[in-house]
């Protein structure tokens, strides 16, 4: 009598051998040269978009938090560079921004005090106007009791003398006057050159925060960190590479096709992705590019069957929503088989239906 765990183990070599099975029949019946009629395939491996992370500033690799292999999230910190720099730049420039806006404050208040003053001087040129006309008619007066004999000859002299005082007190009111009106105009360029200080020094500020902020390196998309190129501690230039990632929401295979079957090819057809490693899954895409230039040229081209030889690079691109559903799942350089159908009415054969992990 068989124990329960032969019986287990007969069970596991059942389904193992099955698998097997059906793993040899679909190559057999697909990689061998005998795929079934209107269906073409050719051998890849499995390719993603890569992405270089740089650093825009150039520095110090202060650390790395990631390793190889390791899958990521979009925004997710991968590496730090040292900043410490770049926050003296930033203290020295809120010192300065200070500054400026203090000085726009001194400018607006010499302003105002200068604008105190003009209408202090405009006052003081109304009371020179005033004596003047008071002097003016005084010395007419004068002139007429001269020319009567009323009044002497020396009072004339004196009103005379008075009016011309008065006069020479107005014109220096007035230019009095003037130059406090050029003084307004100078303070008032003095308060726009501190704002413009400020707009600078903000910028500036601005600038280096963005820098300090562009420091640490966040994953732009989910992905898989590929390989590291450099260390903490080493020294990179201004967009030199840190580490290099996998975007794994772009994923394709590259295959080729000979001519006659190639032409046969539109973008956006269906297609069928098969991997070494996992037979029993078949795996739906859709051609996303057809070169217009043979990879596999004879030395020359001299007969039907020379170019019948020429094979085009094809790309079977998988949809994204789906590689979504099995972002942890997907890893590139994966050897497989991709397969078109080359005439458009037929249909997909059971072999190809799409088989997914559950």
């Amino acid at each position: 009598m068989m124990t329960n765990a032969t019986k287990t183990r007969l069970l596991y070599g059942a389904l193992a051998a099955l698998v097997v099975g059906a793993a040899l029949y679909f190559w057999q019946s697909t990689d061998n040269g005998e795929l079934p009629e209107g269906v073409a395939g050719g051998n890849g491996r499995v390719e993603a978009v890569e992405i270089d992370l740089a650093s825009m500033i150039p520095g110090r690799v202060k650390d790395i938090m990631v390793s190889e292999g390791e899958f990521v999230t979009a925004g997710q910190p991968l590496a730090q560079m040292d900043t410490s720099g770049l926050q003296a730049r930033l203290q020295e420039a809120e010192a300065y921004l200070q500054k400026a806006t203090t000085g726009i404050d001194i400018a607006e208040n010499l302003v105002t005090q200068r604008r105190a003053e003009l209408r202090a001087a405009q006052a003081v040129v109304e009371q020179r106007r005033a004596q003047l006309n008071s002097a003016q008619k005084q010395l007419q007066r004068t002139r007429e009791l001269v020319a009567d004999n009323v009044a002497t000859t020396q009072r004339l002299d004196e009103d005379t003398a008075r009016y011309q005082g008065a006069l020479a007190a107005v014109s220096a009111a007035e230019a009095q006057v003037a130059a406090v009106q050029a003084a307004i105009r100078a303070t008032q360029a003095q308060v726009v050159g501190a704002n413009a200080d400020v707009q600078a020094a903000q910028a500036t500020i601005g600038r280096i925060k963005t820098d300090i902020d562009e420091g640490v390196l966040k994953a732009p998309r989910d992905g898989r960190v590929q390989y590291l190129v450099v260390r903490p501690g080493e020294i990179v230039p201004g967009g030199g590479v840190v580490l290099n990632m996998v975007d794994l929401t772009d994923v394709y295979m590259t295959f080729f096709l000979p001519t006659a079957q190639a032409g046969r090819i539109a973008l956006n057809d269906e297609a069928r992705i098969v991997l070494d490693v996992a037979p029993q899954f078949v795996i739906p895409a859709r051609i996303s590019f057809v070169s217009d230039v043979a990879q596999f040229t004879p030395k020359s081209i001299e007969t039907l069957n020379e170019r019948e030889k020429l094979m085009f690079p094809i790309r079977a691109r998988v949809d994204r929503d789906l590689l979504e559903r099995y972002l942890t799942l997907v890893k590139t350089g994966l050897p497989g088989m991709a397969y078109v159908r080359v005439e458009g009415a037929t249909d997909w054969p059971e072999t190809f239906q799409v088989q997914l992990p559950q």
